[in-house]
């Protein structure tokens, strides 16, 4: 796997290797490389949507590739070895009024409390769709759902005011088997959203 430097702005990183390799006298330095990627089994960085929008606007994030079948929040921390409180799952919410759904942003090892989001949003109810209707609703498969991906689709963004204890936190990339750590504030600004308490341990009443 290609080192964090690489990972974060492959684009950028790319172009810029084959510019200054373009140069006659770092010619033959290219071809090298380009036999030597060939030869082995290095992988190149992921990139869709979400990273070329990401590197649009110039914001600091880190891409890491998992494994490409669905996994848990849990799972992926394991994964990455870092807190499972740090890497927040996108769940998708209904409401009764026939309107966007709402996606909520929570740590790991929560479970969305839909009182106290329905509450927040100024809703009677709201409600926790099936996993195959949320796919149908994002246009996304579980375990790559993301507000990076549905960014100016019509979705609410509310994420567990939890966050603000972190610097970053990690998201889904857009598809499986694609994570990004970037600035929490980067992430409200970038998908507009709110922040609140709307989540509570899987264990408490």
């Amino acid at each position: 796997m290609w080192p964090a430097f690489a990972t974060e702005n492959s684009e950028i990183f790319l172009k810029e290797l084959r510019d200054l390799c373009s140069r006659r006298v770092f010619s033959p330095l290219f071809t090298t490389l380009e036999t030597h990627l060939l030869d082995t089994d290095i992988q190149m960085p992921t990139v869709n949507n979400v990273t070329r929008f990401l590197d649009s606007h110039k914001i600091s994030y880190v891409a890491f590739e998992t494994p490409t079948e669905k996994l848990g929040a849990l799972e992926t921390a394991e994964f990455l070895n870092v807190l499972p409180e740090a890497v927040f799952k996108t769940i998708v919410i209904t409401r009764d009024k026939p309107r966007k759904p709402i996606l909520a942003l929570i740590p790991g090892p929560n479970i969305v409390d839909l009182k106290l989001l329905a509450a927040f949003l100024g809703e009677k109810k709201v409600h926790l769709p099936t996993e195959r209707e949320a796919e149908q609703l994002t246009g996304l498969q579980a375990g790559g759902i993301s507000p990076l991906a549905l960014i100016n689709k019509g979705f609410q963004v509310v994420i567990d005011s939890a966050a603000q204890g972190y610097p970053e936190i990690h998201v889904s990339g857009g598809q499986r088997g694609l994570n990004i750590r970037l600035p929490v504030a980067a992430l409200i600004k970038l998908t507009n959203a709110r922040l609140a308490p709307i989540s509570r341990g899987d264990k408490d009443d």
